[in-house]
Order: structure tokens, then C-alpha cells, then sequence
């Protein structure tokens, strides 16, 4: 796929606002079009490979530079015309302008050249999606700011802090675009302010809303640069009004001058500390701070995938590093003798065991611990597992945790990915150290209209 930083050697062949034809030949990770004038990319917002373009050029910079259409000369027979430009002017959807088959074949493609650029022949299957892609973030967290003296939620425009307000967030559950309109309403009638990252002033940063698909049970997050809430017993009673589905109402103090969404703090305006969903036919709490992946449809998919992949006997020792809230240790417990999950966020493993205790299951243990220095620390003491699955960061696996697989030893490995790039980075590390793929690579379409792509691999000991 292509990337800005390749070098371009030469002057660049064109100027700031100068007027151009060029065929679209690929997309970013960004979902911007890429045109090449004597080679020299340009990246171009809303434009689909196959397609002819006249361009009116917006910025040069020394590798690269950027440019906005004009005219489409020549149409793509996969663009989708969208009602709502807002999905693409914010980046909230930068691929709703392609028809979602064509989204699905460039992920497989994505998957396919990563693995090809790595040095690595290995089959890729077409891309797991969905019969719905759209409305299926179970999760948002939505900027405040003052617009015109009065606060709106709403997006970024792409590249900038300028908030763009809106009602319908494209991706997100409709529950969960009601219950950010719905609170950003109450907010206005009671005259509370958001805050201000410039002038530090101001009090709604944030407004998160999350919604168990299975249950029905909605929480609504209010997050604050500081504890004093005006309007408390209002907000309170506003949003149970008209909010039915509401169950949980949460003031979350994040006072820190951080571009991290949520504080550590949290305090019960009213209802339940956690929502309850369900995922495979098991229960999960979920908290404010809680990690839970947010499109279910396609997390039934993928684990789904992962647990037929291990070829799980009841006699297996398996361990679940990056285990989260336990959710796939939770899924292939009933499976097998004994699950370790292993997690440095301390949070998520107090989840994990409450998970656990809620489902019934207890031949799960769960272990605060880096996961490359736990696989380590097992590796020493001579113990080994019989599977071991990872659903690592972006970032992937460490040298330390592939290392310790190596002397560990497991029959078979499965590999949950969210950066294809990673992925094969790792397998290709992971084959130096005595194992093979089996089967194919399967990308799975966990968030469609984006540019991301997840992926699962297994690897068997020679």
C-alpha cells in the first residue's frame, strides 16, 4: 500500500495550486487516493483507485504532497455515493466512498502484500465481513466543545481540532448515537460548559456511551477536567427521562492536560458501576475503563475462528497472553483442561477474574504480569502449554516473547492481529523459531468503512 515517506529524489514536478490530471492508482492507510505526477505522489481526499481526476494542487511538501478534486473525469464502478459527506470530511468512515466488496477485497489485498513485502509465501482468504457494516460500534467517545456559545459533540475534521457537530456518527450503534445526542441536549438546556484544551477552562471534555447489544443495557460517561459537577440532580434526571435503556450514569475526572481520553476516577451518578453484555454465550462486566471490543458481530467471528483453529482437547494447557478482560480465555475454558491469562494492566485482570466467577468457570486463572516476561519466567521454570494464543497491541509481539515460544514450546500457536504489518513481521520471526504456518491467513473486517483490518493466523512446531 502506499506510504508518504518514500523519497521522491527530484524537484517536484508541480506547485501549490496548480491544476492537474492524473489516474488514481492506490489508497493510504488513511484512505486517501494516491496519484503520481512524474512519479511524484499526491494524495488526494476522496478518490478511489481506477479513477481519472482533475486536481487543483493544496500543498508540496519535499517527498509528497496533497490535492483536492476538481472533477472526477472518470468514475470508479465501486464508488458509493454518500448522503452523509460528514463520514469521509471527518475520517470517522474514510472508506464509505467505496462499495463495501471493494472495501473487503482491498483488506485481503492489504493482508496479502504485507505478507508479500516480508518475504513470506502464505495464502490469505478473502476477508471475513459483515451483512451490515454500518452502526456497529457498541462504543463512542465523543469531543465537546463550544460552538457558538453553546457546547456541541461532535468530530474532528481530519487533520484539525476544529469540531464538527453532528447527531449520526455513520459507524456507532444507533442506541449509542442517541444516547450522545441525548446527553449533549441536557447538557445545553442546564447551560453546562465544555472544556477548553487551549485555555484550560470549562468542564465536559468528553461524552462516552457504551451498549450491550445482547442485553440493552446502555452507560453514559461524562468526562470532566474536575470533580465539581453543576446540574448533578438535573443531568440525573434528564437523561433517565429519556434515556429507557439507560442503567448506568458515570462522571469520569480526567484533570490532566493529555490527550487521553479517560481519567482513572470515576465517580456513580446514578444506576449500575457496570453494564453486563454477552459475547459466545458468556457474560462480560464492563466498566468505564473497561476494554471490550467494540463491534461484537464480527468478535464472534473472530474468536470463533481463533478457538476452531486450536483444534482444542480437553487434556490442553493453553495460555491467552494479552488476555484483556479474558474474553478469549473465557470462550475456550469449557475446551480444555487449564487457561492462564496473562496482562499488565492490572484493571483488565480484575475484570477477568470477576468475568470468570460471573460465567462459572474455574479452571481459569488470570496473572498481572508483561507477557513476554511471564512467557519467559515460565520458560525457566520448565512448565509449557499446549496452545497459546495472542492478541498483542499494535506493536506485536516482542523478541523476549517470541524467544520465549521457542523454548517453550508449544504445539500450536494462534495469532489474533489487529496490524497486519506486525503480523507478519512476527510470523516471519516465529518460523525461525521451528514453526510453520498451517492453513491460510484469514483477514476479518472488524471495523468496516475503516481502513483497519484484523487478521488470524495459526502456527504449528515442526
Amino acid at each position: 500500500m502506499a506510504k508518504a515517506n518514500r523519497v521522491y529524489k527530484k524537484k517536484a514536478p508541480v506547485a501549490k495550486n496548480d491544476r492537474v490530471e492524473a489516474d488514481i492508482i492506490d489508497l493510504t492507510y488513511q484512505g486517501m487516493g494516491v496519484a503520481k505526477v512524474e512519479g511524484f505522489p499526491l494524495f488526494v481526499a476522496n478518490a478511489l483507485p481506477g479513477e481519472k481526476v482533475l486536481l487543483t494542487v493544496t500543498k508540496v511538501l519535499k517527498n509528497y504532497g496533497f490535492a483536492r478534486i476538481q472533477e472526477i473525469v472518470k468514475v470508479s464502478p465501486d464508488r458509493v455515493e454518500l448522503q452523509d459527506k460528514l463520514a469521509l470530511t471527518t475520517g470517522i468512515a474514510p472508506m464509505a466512498n467505496l462499495s463495501y466488496p471493494a472495501q473487503l477485497a482491498w483488506k485481503q489485498r492489504q493482508v496479502r502484500e504485507l505478507f508479500k513485502k516480508a518475504q513470506l509465501r502464505v495464502a490469505v482468504a478473502p476477508t471475513l465481513g459483515m451483512a451490515e457494516p454500518t452502526h456497529y460500534r457498541n462504543k463512542a467517545q465523543v469531543p465537546a466543545q463550544m460552538v457558538n456559545g453553546r457546547l456541541e459533540t461532535g468530530f474532528y475534521r481530519r487533520g484539525s481540532h476544529k469540531l464538527i457537530p453532528t447527531d449520526s456518527f455513520y459507524i456507532q450503534d444507533e442506541n449509542v448515537d442517541e444516547a450522545i445526542r441525548v446527553t449533549r441536549d441536557v447538557l445545553q438546556e442546564l447551560g453546562v460548559s465544555a472544556y477548553d484544551e487551549e485555555t484550560g477552562k470549562g468542564l465536559v471534555r468528553h461524552v462516552m456511551a457504551r451498549y450491550g447489544k445482547a442485553t440493552g443495557q446502555l452507560m453514559v460517561v461524562l468526562v470532566t477536567a474536575k470533580e465539581d459537577l453543576p446540574e448533578k440532580d438535573a443531568i440525573v434526571e434528564g437523561l433517565r427521562a429519556r434515556l429507557p435503556k439507560l442503567v448506568s450514569l458515570v462522571q469520569n475526572v480526567n484533570n490532566k492536560k493529555t490527550n487521553v481520553i479517560m481519567g482513572q476516577e470515576n465517580h456513580l451518578l446514578w444506576g449500575q458501576e457496570e453494564i453486563e453484555d454477552q459475547l459466545l454465550g458468556k457474560a462480560y462486566l464492563i466498566g468505564p475503563n473497561s476494554f471490550y471490543q467494540v463491534n461484537p458481530e464480527t468478535t464472534a467471528k473472530l474468536y470463533n475462528l481463533a478457538k476452531d483453529l486450536a483444534d482444542l482437547k480437553p487434556t490442553d494447557t493453553v495460555i491467552d497472553a494479552y488476555c484483556g478482560i479474558g474474553t478469549i480465555a473465557l470462550t475456550v475454558a469449557d475446551k480444555v483442561k487449564k487457561v492462564l491469562g496473562v496482562e499488565v494492566v492490572e484493571p483488565a485482570i480484575e475484570d477477568a477474574k470477576k468475568n470468570a466467577k460471573l460465567n462459572g468457570i474455574w479452571n481459569a486463572d488470570f496473572i498481572v504480569a508483561d507477557a513476554p516476561e511471564q512467557m519467559h519466567r515460565w520458560a525457566e521454570e520448565g512448565k509449557t502449554a499446549d496452545v497459546v494464543f495472542v492478541d498483542p497491541p499494535r506493536k506485536g509481539l516482542t523478541q523476549d516473547f517470541i524467544e520465549a515460544v521457542g523454548v517453550m514450546r508449544p504445539e500450536r500457536l494462534v495469532y489474533v492481529s489487529c496490524n497486519p504489518a506486525t503480523l507478519a513481521r512476527d510470523v516471519k520471526d516465529l518460523l525461525a523459531q521451528g514453526y510453520e504456518v498451517d492453513g491460510r491467513v484469514q483477514p476479518v473486517d472488524q471495523f468496516p468503512q475503516t481502513m483497519h483490518v484484523e487478521a488470524v493466523v495459526k502456527l504449528v512446531k515442526k
